[in-house]
């Protein structure tokens, strides 16, 4: 079992855009105790595909069953299954046919036996941090590289896949399917943290301030904090934000088992 509590929370910002299209949660899991989920949504224009992706992914995690202990590769393809989901029932929905609503996605589950995984699609970024470090950062290199070794493309074309309605990396794209990468990692300690966050955040920042900004603060005063700067720094241009932060912290030591009588005795 895991050495440490987890300490989280999520938050917002619209930025300078008419309305908010991202969308970020934490769930636990109604049939496997312990395990805590991450999702977040970055809609396009509109938050019909992000909201889908919290439906989604919340149905989809209270029907998960867990064994004696966890499974990481049947962890990573419920992340790939929500992902998949969310994609064919925004296809199946009447208003895609005019709207075309999509979405990037990122989602995280934690296992009471230390373990993290991740899977993510499109422009949502999932970090991990040991302290103050950047260790991991998802990005968008696996999906390249499909492009250039299974597709075909020329590496060029590949790289400006944001720009090409075709190729371009969502949930809801009625052109192409997702692409989702997975990936875990497991040996979480106190002094860890993870992070999603949608690309009006990340956009902003250096992977070390934001690792720096989670370490020193709890998680509301570094969403707070985090927020401030990146509306600073937009300049008065700045996206929708939103964030989901968890860290992993070291629980208050036990008193000794004899502090109470020894409590009595002084009485």
């Amino acid at each position: 079992m895991s050495a440490y509590k987890i300490e989280a929370g999520t938050a917002q910002h619209i930025g300078q855009r008419p309305q908010q299209n991202d969308r970020v949660a934490l769930y636990t899991a109604a049939q496997a105790p312990g395990y805590v989920m991450a999702v977040l949504a970055d809609g396009n224009h509109s938050p019909i595909a992000a909201d889908q992706a919290l439906l989604t992914s919340k149905h989809l995690f209270d029907e998960f069953r867990v064994g004696d202990s966890a499974n990481l590769p049947r962890l990573q393809e419920l992340l790939r299954s929500i992902a998949l989901e969310v994609h064919q029932v925004i296809k199946m929905s009447p208003i895609a046919a005019v709207a075309e609503p999509q979405s990037a996605l990122a989602l995280l589950v934690l296992t009471p036996q230390a373990q993290a995984v991740w899977a993510h699609v499109g422009d949502a970024r999932i970090y991990r941090f040991a302290g103050e470090t950047c260790a991991m950062r998802t990005n968008d290199s696996a999906y390249i590289e499909h492009l250039v070794n299974v597709e075909q493309l020329p590496a060029e074309a590949a790289k400006k896949h944001r720009s090409s309605r075709l190729l371009h990396n969502v949930i809801g794209n009625s052109m192409k399917e997702p692409f989702v990468t997975v990936g875990c990692h497991q040996g979480l300690q106190a002094g860890d943290a993870l992070m999603l966050c949608s690309d009006g955040l990340w956009q902003l920042f250096r992977p070390e301030e934001l690792a720096a900004a989670v370490a020193r603060n709890t998680p509301r005063q570094a969403a707070e904090r985090l927020i401030g700067k990146a509306g600073e720094r937009a300049q008065g241009k700045g996206d929708n934000c939103s964030m989901a932060i968890i860290k992993l912290v070291a629980p208050p030591p036990q008193a000794p088992a004899y502090t109470v009588q020894q409590m009595r005795r002084a009485v």
